[in-house]
């Protein structure tokens, strides 16, 4: 099957598990909140922190099924911290998607709860999944918790905010990148060995970090550039608002024929950490040179 195929046949797992989410609670007196979530959790997007999630469990055990919530639960824990990084207070952008962010559509306040309630979502998703055994859960749990707090995603955003005017430099950007995007990348690939029924050795494991940690540095690179040399229709969100908000980037750091370069070799490890590690790496190398000549 091509790389393609399999992204789609991933993908359209990802939506199915997704598309019935919180309808149960749509007849209810604050319904607007479910559908402030789905609005954002289902308005598209590549999907690729969940379908890591699912190859990883297929690299392991030939099948993605016992990967699905825990996929499922990255994507909703992923669409809240995009709603909160778009809020006024954080990044204050207004298109995301090629759509209106949750704030601009539902109000500052209603956003905030969306978010807050996506990620407890998250979490519960991972708990009560029976696909997966309890332990598994409690270690699903673990990694996504570690991903998404204070030594994670909430510590690389504080970064991200705490030193915008002030000119960093290329180990400062790895840090905060490192926890801000990177985090949830390898928590994603982790999640898909913990999901498997087949137990992954040390050294798989050990390589499906070093491919994230990899993947992530490339794919974060490659989206400074886009905000540079892309456009708004093409990207889906504001282009050059890094600029105008006084963001460190890459681009800004490196310039874009260095970034070109960084990408590139980046990417090249994140193939080499798989290669030998699973007997089936190939998508996951066609995955990260996809992300690496992405334009959107």
């Amino acid at each position: 099957m091509s790389f393609e195929r399999e992204y789609q046949a991933a993908l359209a797992l990802v939506e199915g598990g997704l598309r019935n989410s919180f309808l149960e609670r749509m007849d209810g007196p604050f319904r607007e909140l479910p559908e402030a979530m789905r609005y954002s959790l289902l308005a598209g997007g590549k999907r690729v922190r969940p379908v890591l999630t699912l190859k990883f469990c297929e690299a392991l055990c030939g099948d993605m099924e016992p990967a699905l919530d825990y996929a499922c639960g990255v994507e909703m824990l992923h669409t809240y911290s995009l709603i909160h990084d778009d809020l006024p207070c954080m990044d204050n952008d207004g298109l995301r998607r090629g759509k209106p962010t949750c704030h601009v559509k539902y109000g500052e306040w209603l956003a905030l709860l969306a978010g807050d309630a996506l990620q407890a979502a998250a979490f519960e998703r991972l708990a009560a999944s029976r696909r997966t055994d309890p332990a598994a859960n409690g270690r699903a749990c673990a990694i996504l918790a570690g991903a998404a707090g204070c030594g994670g995603m909430c510590a690389g955003q504080y970064l991200d905010i705490k030193w915008e005017g002030r000119k960093l430099g290329a180990d400062e950007l790895d840090q905060i990148d490192g926890w801000k995007t990177g985090a949830l990348l390898e928590a994603a690939c982790l999640l898909g060995l913990t999901a498997s029924p087949a137990e992954p050795a040390p050294d798989q494991w050990a390589a499906a970090e070093r491919y994230a940690r990899h993947l992530g540095a490339a794919f974060q690179i490659r989206d400074d550039m886009l905000d540079v040399e892309s456009t708004t229709e093409e990207l889906g969100k504001p282009v050059g608002s890094d600029a105008e908000n006084g963001k460190n980037t890459y681009a800004a750091c490196y310039g874009l024929d260095k970034c070109r370069e960084l990408v590139a070799e980046l990417t090249e490890q994140a193939k080499q950490s798989v290669r030998g590690a699973f007997e089936r790496p190939d998508f996951l190398c066609a995955l990260a040179d996809s992300l690496a000549k992405r334009i959107n």
